[in-house]
């Protein structure tokens, strides 16, 4: 027998919006971020935003055996900082970062990226805002924005709580990826600095600062150049620009992009077996948040390496020949670059990320 609702409500048409998802802001939405979106365009791009698919040519030509590189991820509970400030137009950039700096650095350019943004209720300025970041992403990067997805989901996310997820692919020719193989004994170790935490870290960076430490976001610390809010906030760095250049010039062995695991995860996933890498404590400096966070949370070194990227957001594994003017490349075109460390060769037992403090 079918239910049937109360007499009253049977001369009620159910609507969607009634049910929570306005699909007249979704439009208005799509309307307000087409002019931004279209400044991130390359000549690849065949369509706009608004079809069932991105379209995206091939460029065959330029490459003999082109292949394609993917990378997807998202910013984890730094969206929290963000609510917590009310500031939505970086958050995107961390976005892209996340994906780029994977895309790159196995020698691949990011061709284009695809993001997911899901919300209990779509909240026009913020969302715009959100997508602003991720075109200022884009830009850095260099890739197109090439669509995306809007989930307008009630009573799955609380109101005011978005969660983002990205998508990037990237091509390089096969004979040019950095995968690692031919690192050797003595190859040199380049770090390039982070901007701060970047995306990663971040349950143990808000229970340390915000439970235990009892701090707002608006709160000064001393030591620290800003709110502890906007210390937490700053974008991830992008890579992308100047690991191109170095790649296109220089004969570079293996890139490491310092995100979930530190150090003691990330390192393992380029270097072989044979070797282990040796990191210089003391060769570069370590940004005032980490100390702070580790002071507050009485948070042991091996997982402060091990959870954060302690100031090195990205590493390179270089000829000792040419580490110099690797150094000299990058300081130009504004990295802050630091010789680090070196690789030797592993014994048996040995781990593959060993700290020396000399």
């Amino acid at each position: 027998m079918p239910l049937k609702p109360p007499e009253a409500e049977q001369q009620a048409h159910s609507t969607y919006k009634e049910a929570g998802v306005n699909i007249d802001v979704a439009n208005e939405f799509v309307e307000r971020i087409k002019p931004l979106i279209k400044t991130t365009t390359r000549k690849e791009v065949l369509s706009g935003i608004g079809g069932f698919g991105g379209l995206f040519r091939c460029d065959t030509a330029r490459m003999k055996n082109p292949v394609l590189v993917s990378a997807t991820d998202g910013v984890g509970t730094k969206i929290k900082i963000a609510q917590l400030m009310n500031k939505h137009d970086t958050i995107g950039i961390d976005l892209v970062a996340m994906s780029v700096n994977d895309v790159v650095v196995q020698g691949a350019e990011p061709l284009f990226f695809l993001d997911y943004l899901a919300t209990g209720k779509l909240e026009l300025e913020k969302s715009v805002q959100i997508v602003d970041g991720i075109v200022q992403g884009c830009k850095l990067a260099g890739c197109a924005l090439l669509g995306g997805e809007t989930a307008e989901m009630p009573d799955f996310y609380k109101p005011g709580d978005y969660d983002l997820a990205g998508f990037c692919v990237g091509v390089v020719e096969q004979d040019k990826l950095i995968e690692g193989s031919n690192i050797s004994i003595n190859d040199q170790v380049i770090g390039l600095a982070s901007s701060g935490l970047h995306s990663n870290g971040f349950s143990l960076a808000r229970k340390v600062l915000l439970t235990k430490g009892r701090l707002s976001v608006d709160d000064k610390v001393a030591g620290l150049a800003n709110t502890i809010g906007m210390e937490l906030l700053e974008p991830t760095r992008i890579y992308v620009k100047s690991l191109l250049n170095i790649i296109k010039n220089f004969n570079i062995k293996g890139l490491v992009h310092i995100t979930g695991g530190g150090f003691y995860e990330n390192i393992p996933r380029i270097v072989p077996d044979a070797c282990r890498m040796i990191v210089n404590e003391g060769s570069w400096e370590i940004p005032p948040i980490f100390s702070v966070i580790r002071e507050i949370g009485n948070v042991d070194e091996k997982e402060m390496f091990r959870v954060f990227n302690m100031g090195i957001g990205m590493i390179m594994i270089v000829p000792e020949k040419e580490t110099q003017d690797i150094i000299d490349r990058l300081t130009v075109m504004g990295e802050s670059a630091h010789l680090i460390g070196v690789i030797e060769k592993k014994e048996p037992k040995q781990d593959q990320v060993c700290f020396s403090k000399g």
